[in-house]
């Protein structure tokens, strides 16, 4: 309950300050997040150093990431009140949006796969402000209250959310209705669910639903990302869509599920290399077989 009256305390505070006020508000925190959690720094230090070997400057580089959550965290708390059309013309730059009907051509859905950078969040209810019906799989919070809070503010623009235990058939349904389901690809937090994949050079264990969801239903994947800018607008960018591999490829299911895993996930990195202070990931990527096995 304690941590429902914190993000309650933080919901109503940020909703009556400006957003100015709430980002600088949200960066002291931030600070204060970097400077007493010892294990989330070492965690983003470590992540940095695997993204970008021999980087310099790694610890101002993991404060960068604080700062961005403090932000996202920000946004995410105010987005009722502040994502209309308005918000969009003035804050948001949209590029290759034509991609969502390139996909949704086939009558078969699309599935819109992110990461944990930038702002996913805002994203996806963007899509949805936009007019594109989405169903978003998001791992539910421990605490019940916490996660009512959360997803209302997913919901309130649109999006349906559907916990990541509960999701195989109602996302099934949503694709055959050739709607959009959303899904953050870059790590597994179930750890029963994920698979054993090379990312930037290392074993990681990434969630496999969205691939999966690909080859059963022919549903393309469409690599989406919202990217912030230094002047805290944001670029919306829709790749190309990825189609899974045809049948008559005759690759067996196993391995195509790994093959349109390995190709959203060489987009997914160099979208973090791109942007590393922008992945907002405070746990280590990387991990070993037998942590799998526990």
């Amino acid at each position: 309950m304690f941590k429902y009256c914190m993000y309650k305390f933080a919901h109503c505070l940020v909703n009556r300050l400006s957003l100015q006020t709430s980002y600088q508000l949200g960066i002291i925190l931030s600070d204060l997040h970097y400077l007493f959690s010892f294990r989330d720094r070492r965690a983003v230090c470590r992540n940095l150093k695997k993204i970008m070997p021999g980087v310099e400057n790694v610890q101002g580089m993991t404060r960068e990431v604080f700062r961005n959550f403090g932000k996202y965290l920000v946004e995410f708390l105010r987005m009722e009140q502040m994502i209309d059309k308005d918000f969009i013309a003035r804050k948001i730059k949209i590029e290759n949006s034509g991609s969502v009907q390139q996909a949704l051509k086939a009558g078969k859905g699309g599935i819109v796969v992110t990461a944990h950078i930038g702002n996913w969040e805002l994203g996806a209810v963007l899509l949805s402000v936009l007019g594109y019906p989405i169903m978003a799989v998001a791992l539910p919070h421990k605490e019940r209250p916490v996660n009512d809070l959360f997803n209302h503010q997913r919901e309130f623009k649109g999006i349906t959310v559907v916990p990541t235990h509960n999701a195989i058939r109602k996302c099934m349904e949503h694709l055959k209705g050739n709607k959009i389901i959303a899904i953050v690809a870059d790590r597994d937090f179930t750890v029963k669910g994920g698979e054993l994949m090379d990312f930037f050079g290392v074993k990681a264990l990434i969630p496999k639903g969205a691939a999966m969801f690909s080859q059963k239903t022919g549903a393309p994947i469409l690599p989406t990302f919202l990217i912030r800018d230094p002047d805290d607008t944001f670029r919306l960018s829709i790749l190309e869509p990825m189609f899974p591999p045809a049948e008559e490829e005759g690759i067996p299911e196993e391995e195509a599920v790994r093959e349109i895993m390995r190709r959203y996930l060489a987009v997914i990195e160099a979208q973090i290399r791109r942007y590393p202070t922008q992945w907002l990931l405070f746990r280590d990527f990387a991990v070993s077989p037998e942590s799998k096995k526990e």
